[in-house]
């Protein structure tokens, strides 16, 4: 919703649709995974993400027409592919960036929408970072992106994301470069991009 710049998942409801919509989800899910016997600890449905103050959701897609915006690379398509500098923010550094331009290839329909959660306490920090003020919301989590999949598990970063969020100052988290996940989102998107 805040994006200048948005190759991502379209959100085709209000924000404060899609909040209430998560938010039941994950109550319900929650409620079943404690009558499962699942212990206080495992924050069920919840999954760990890349560090400690990241966590996903992965719930069935319920946004009508969403696409997964990315795409295979391929012999027959390659030469679609656009280079330029973009930053997602107004407050972002610009990154050398590789995308399929919207309408050019073909985009999935997705089954799976990842909601990946920030702790209160990194999304002040990156706000303090970038000199923002302090929202002073009271939750404890909240959604900082959505990206739509056919997959209901996390896929790689771009590694241009991971340089980035080694620059808290510049829009990142904080978190250092680990080579081994750094390899791992390089084989990943060596044969994809981003659809935008």
């Amino acid at each position: 919703y805040q994006r200048r710049v948005h190759g991502g998942t379209k959100v085709n409801i209000s924000k404060e649709e899609f909040t209430g919509r998560v938010v039941d989800w994950y109550a319900l899910h929650r409620e079943k995974a404690k009558k499962a016997g699942a212990l206080e600890e495992d924050q069920q449905p919840l999954v760990d993400g890349y560090a400690p103050f990241c966590k996903h959701l992965f719930i069935p897609n319920f946004l009508e027409g969403c696409k997964v915006p990315v795409a295979d690379i391929t012999p027959e398509n390659e030469h679609l592919l656009r280079t330029g500098y973009i930053s997602r923010t107004d407050t972002e550094l610009p990154v050398l960036s590789r995308w399929f331009p919207q309408g050019s290839v073909p985009a999935q329909d997705a089954n799976y929408l990842d909601i990946i959660l920030y702790s209160n306490e990194q999304i002040e920090k990156e706000r303090k970072a970038m000199g923002s003020p302090p929202l002073e919301r009271p939750e404890a989590w909240g959604i900082i992106s959505v990206k739509a999949q056919v997959e209901p598990h996390e896929t790689p970063m771009q590694p241009i994301t991971i340089m980035r969020n080694s620059l808290i100052e510049e829009g990142g988290s904080g978190v250092s470069i680990s080579r081994e996940k750094y390899q791992i989102s390089l084989d990943y998107w060596k044969t994809r991009a981003p659809i935008f």
